[in-house]
């Protein structure tokens, strides 16, 4: 365990001083992340991370460390030393004779000692639903909302603080990924039982990471060789009504005392095209997938290695199918093919170890090659994108740590495409490529951790726009472990490249319509939220409510409004705004059984042609309601999740020649109920689960669908679920290090 926290280079919110460190567990054995920590007669305190270590500083005159979390016995330690090293081991809450009351470990957690509003997913939290991918994994997530994209290819993607994904920077292990023409599918990419964790940013985050996340991260952590808690092998097999079909296997080598390495393995069929409604297109996509990823680690005292290479290819068809015994002469067909190839390197170098100064260098390239059709239009595209960067950190003294680095970025896209139906128009050929070298630097300080301010600043020249200054400010104050503050403040800016992140809406007869000179996307976010921790009948109850505001300066709209048979990219002319106001709650009622509600409340405007509207197939509220419960002794877990998804503004529809509407102006609120129950033996576990089990299905998503080659067909309109109720079954085996 002694080299675990050398992985905190790769985390960049850190701030707190390693002096007494250690783990937390529970009595089997397992980390317990998100446990907490203080010293007794003092706010000073930490949080486990998700491996359950934890690292915080030894006030003078103070020894009665005090450690506690949901569902245990709160544990005292004596600590002598100012630099000792523990191995906690928490108890269950109850316990009769030899039967242990087992409680349900929180699976989403605030992450306390986080300056930043940061909620961490994990494993735990994966295993509740089917979790086949990223894209699947935020079911029980009151935050994050994935949706449908479109009624024909699948794609799906997040919304974050009421606006699209493509204003949240995605990352894997803390370097920025899926960019591009991997951000509408780029969510099916990363399989869910490869995933250890998943931490979700709201609002601005650090600059470290670039000039991005306007509205917030969301940072995967993969399964890591060197861990101890590696498994030798884990096997995940999965499968479901609609004929979907997935195997999930890592490895993973302990070469020597510094080096191992682990292979990782996912495929994934959905073998047969689904048409629930009835009107001629597949509601679910025919997807095959196959994706390796190969990685290595050397865990030295003062020099730490990591890297590896990825590779994936997908096949996605879509379109009309055969109904009912006929065939269409001229079916309008999609089909996505995919290949892309992703390789990393992390090299950290450790200078002190008491004041934790280090340097590290993280390089990382990916190629993306994509060819798409949609009925006759075509979009093949060929990205390339490469990312290094160089960091410093050190502690300046007890109070004061300081970041800085560099940083420098490249996309280049090889497109040729045909926005039309037209056969006989030749093919569009255009490449575009930017370049974006940087540099940031950042202070916190840290006021005996019941006062944390963090503040920095970055400074980028882009080669399309020139040079731009990111500032970003967090405070945290916490008068006491019942209560945590925060509020934040920066800027953020995103390159457009809008066939790339959009290329689904060639799935309709709309015009693709893209204005010259398009801007770059620059916006403020502002946030505020209070975490409280109630001691409630010997439990604790998690309360958490938070506002965000994102304003916009410039942005490149997407307008569907303007004219209903078109699709409009241009610079923003007046406001274009979100805010965002949630609460939510946690409390374990009785032993093994844990209940979450939050409520979420979204206003989200921008100006369509000069006239300031809601923005449209937004959601003006969501509600949430999961439940988990786990038998004494922790052999069976059942899981329920209630959402409550409200209605919202359609895109402005047109009269038809018989004088009704094309399309409602308004959809209205549904409700979606997914559950599962899951048998654990010693080394596997059996899961049998549902999703949609309300059946909810959104009525002709697809307008004018007997049409697809006429002028009204459009696949854009959707807002809820296309298929009904789905039930799956899965097998997950694993082989534990001894």
């Amino acid at each position: 365990m002694k080299y675990i926290w050398l992985m905190l280079l790769f985390f960049p919110f850190i701030t707190l001083r390693a002096q007494v460190k250690g783990t937390v567990k529970d009595n089997l054995g397992e980390p317990v992340a998100g446990a907490n920590l203080f010293w007794m007669g003092t706010t000073q305190g930490a949080t486990t991370s998700a491996d359950g270590s934890f690292s915080l500083a030894k006030p003078a005159g103070k020894h009665m460390l005090v450690v506690s979390f949901i569902g245990f016995e709160n544990d005292t330690i004596h600590v002598n030393g100012r630099d000792e090293t523990l191995d906690i081991v928490l108890r269950e809450g109850v316990e009769l004779s030899e039967v242990n009351v087992v409680s349900r470990k929180l699976g989403t957690m605030k992450l306390r000692s986080s300056v930043m509003n940061e909620d961490m997913i994990s494993s735990a939290e994966l295993t509740r639903a089917a979790c086949c991918n990223l894209g699947e994994s935020f079911v029980t997530n009151p935050s994050v909302d994935v949706t449908y994209s479109d009624a024909a290819t699948g794609a799906k993607q997040i919304k974050l603080l009421g606006l699209s994904g493509t204003y949240v920077q995605m990352m894997t292990e803390n370097i920025p990924n899926f960019r591009g023409v991997a951000a509408p599918y780029g969510l099916g990419y990363v399989p869910g039982p490869w995933m250890q964790s998943i931490q979700v940013s709201k609002g601005s985050a650090s600059v470290k990471n670039g000039y991005e996340a306007i509205t917030g991260q969301i940072n995967v952590e993969f399964k890591k060789p060197q861990l101890p808690e590696a498994d030798w092998l884990s096997v995940n097999l999965f499968g479901s009504t609609t004929n979907r079909y997935e195997a999930n296997a890592d490895a993973t080598v302990k070469l020597s005392k510094r080096w191992s390495t682990s292979l990782l393995a996912h495929y994934e069929n959905e073998t047969k095209a689904h048409d629930s409604n009835d009107d001629g297109f597949a509601d679910i996509p025919q997807v095959k997938q196959y994706n390796v990823w190969n990685r290595w680690a050397y865990m030295g005292d003062r020099y730490v290695f990591q890297a590896g290479i990825k590779a994936l290819s997908e096949d996605r068809n879509s379109g009309q199918v055969s109904h009912g015994g006929s065939h269409s002469a001229d079916p309008y067909k999609i089909s996505i093919g995919t290949d892309r190839y992703e390789a990393f390197t992390k090299n950290a170098y450790i200078f002190d170890k008491e004041k934790n100064t280090n340097l590290a260098l993280i390089l990382s390239g990916s190629l993306h090659k994509q060819d798409a059709v949609y009925g006759r239009k075509l979009y093949d595209v060929d990205q390339h994108n490469a990312y290094a960067s160089l960091l410093f950190e050190t502690e300046l003294g007890k109070r004061h740590s300081l970041s800085a680095g560099l940083s420098f970025n490249y996309d280049s896209y090889n497109q040729h495409y045909r926005l039309t139906n037209d056969a006989e128009q030749p093919l569009t050929r255009q490449f575009v490529k930017e370049a974006v070298p940087g540099a940031y630097v950042q202070y916190t300080y840290n006021l005996d951790d019941k006062l944390i301010l963090m503040c920095g600043i970055r400074g980028d020249r882009s080669s399309e726009y020139g040079c731009f200054v990111t500032p970003r400010f967090h405070v945290k104050y916490n008068p006491n472990e019942y209560a945590h503050f925060r509020l934040s403040a920066g800027k953020g800016y995103r390159t457009n490249h809008v066939l790339a992140e959009n290329n689904y809406l060639l799935a309709s007869s709309r015009r693709i319509d893209i204005a010259r000179n398009l801007d770059q996307d620059e916006a403020w976010n502002y946030g505020a939220s209070a975490s409280f921790y109630v001691p409630l009948f010997g439990k604790t109850l998690n309360l958490n409510a938070e506002y965000y505001y994102t304003d916009f300066l410039k942005q490149v709209v997407v307008d569907m409004d303007t004219d209903p048979h078109a699709v409009l990219f241009y610079n923003l002319g007046g406001r274009s705004y979100s805010q965002v106001f949630q609460v939510e709650a946690t409390y374990p009622f009785f032993p093994g059984f844990t209940l979450t509600a939050a409520y979420r409340w979204t206003d989200a405007k921008t100006t369509y042609d000069g006239q300031l509207r809601e923005k449209p197939l937004t959601g003006k509220y969501k509600g949430l309601l999961t439940a988990s419960y786990q038998t004494p002794l922790g052999l069976w877990q059942f899981d329920a999740t209630l959402q409550l998804n409200g209605g919202g503004r359609m895109p402005t529809p047109y009269e038809q020649g018989d004088g009704a509407w094309s399309w409602e102006h308004r959809y209205n609120g549904f409700e979606q109920l997914s559950a599962q129950v899951t048998r654990y033996f010693r080394n596997w576990s059996v899961y049998v689960g549902g999703e949609n089990l309300t059946n909810f299905k959104q009525k002709n998503p697809i307008i004018d669908a007997s049409d697809p080659w006429g002028s009204n067909f459009d696949a854009t309109m959707v807002w809820g679920p296309m298929h009904g109720a789905k039930a799956y079954v899965g097998v997950r085996f694993n082989i534990p290090r001894i």
